[in-house]
């Protein structure tokens, strides 16, 4: 009885002894000063928005530098106050083993420039926030012009505008073909997309961004197999927004398609004339988007048909109707060039 007594009373006093132990170990470590502070940023391959000298001079404003008390540094509270910058997306802060501080910044990374149409300028990242311009540094990211909006909330329409911005700027990103060859991307007023490359003064018309992969694998078929072997001064449009198909256009080529239309307009009206003489139902020639070579070349056919028209007019005026009509040929109906 008396040997359990004595036993109980020796394992109390040693579980006190350890709790006395380890509270006073508590307090020494507590009490002991941070010997440094060591600050590792991650997520930027590229680009460090976050310096870490301005970092350890805010830590020191906010009592956690080398020789400050351990227990007298708030962790959590620090965590808080840094991660309020836009530039950071996490923030972790511990002690090791030799009273060193920690701290773990994780920076958000750049996707795109975003220029409003009043002229101000944001980035954004991969998961849509936006970043403010910094005043150390600037990223080689591609530019995005004429975004409509400048409020930080945004609206329906535009909200879904800048999520198309960022999948098009992370399909660039995610190849480094593209990154190395777009420079910049112009949305038009209808909302759609152009891509402007480094070499070359080109225009690549996306259209929406639908089918985006699509769209530049078709691009991509068409500089290994034209471009290639043309070079890169001989276009200056090309065209991918239509499925199934790259629309380019050489250089100068743009006139000659408006002559063609103005052609065609002249021609129309000829037919017209043509008409009112009784020279019988002769259609006009129609514009259809896509066709300037078809247009082109039956412009010239139609032409001649016309001028032969006007000519058989001319010498052959038409028959007035009633028994009083005059001996002559029938004028013919001229039809234009086949399309």
């Amino acid at each position: 009885m008396w040997k359990k007594r004595i036993q109980f009373v020796a394992w109390s006093m040693l579980a006190a002894l350890v709790v006395v132990l380890l509270v006073a170990a508590v307090q020494k470590k507590n009490s002991l000063r941070c010997r440094e502070v060591h600050v590792e940023i991650e997520g930027a391959e590229e680009h460090v928005f976050v310096d870490e000298k301005h970092l350890l001079k805010q830590l020191e404003k906010m009592g956690a530098d080398s020789g400050a008390a351990i227990n007298s540094i708030k962790l959590r509270w620090l965590e808080t106050k840094i991660e309020r910058d836009a530039w950071i997306k996490n923030a972790e802060l511990y002690f090791d083993n030799n009273r060193v501080l920690q701290v773990k910044i994780e920076e958000r990374q750049p996707l795109a420039r975003v220029f409003t149409v009043s002229g101000s300028s944001f980035y954004i990242d991969s998961a849509g926030t936006r970043l403010p311009l910094s005043e150390r540094q600037s990223a080689r990211v591609p530019v995005f012009t004429s975004f409509p909006s400048d409020r930080t909330r945004l609206a329906g329409a535009d909200s879904v505008l800048l999520l198309e911005v960022k999948m098009i700027a992370q399909t660039i990103a995610r190849d480094s073909f593209w990154t190395d060859l777009v420079s910049q991307v112009d949305i038009t007023p209808q909302r759609t997309y152009q891509m402007i490359p480094q070499l070359g003064n080109q225009t690549i018309v996306l259209g929406t961004a639908d089918n985006l992969d699509d769209k530049l694998t078709r691009l991509y078929s068409f500089y290994r197999q034209v471009w290639a072997k043309a070079g890169f001064e001989k276009y200056e449009r090309i065209d991918v927004q239509y499925a199934g198909q790259v629309v380019a256009t050489r250089k100068g080529a743009a006139a000659a398609v408006a002559d063609s239309a103005k052609a065609l307009q002249q021609l129309n009206t000829s037919i017209a004339q043509a008409n009112s003489l009784g020279a019988g139902a002769i259609p006009a020639l129609p514009s259809v988007p896509g066709q300037a070579a078809t247009a082109k070349r039956d412009t010239a056919n139609a032409t001649g048909a016309a001028r032969r028209a006007a000519v058989r007019q001319t010498a052959n005026p038409p028959k007035p109707s009633g028994n009083n009509r005059p001996a002559g040929r029938r004028p013919r109906a001229v039809m234009p060039g086949r399309h």
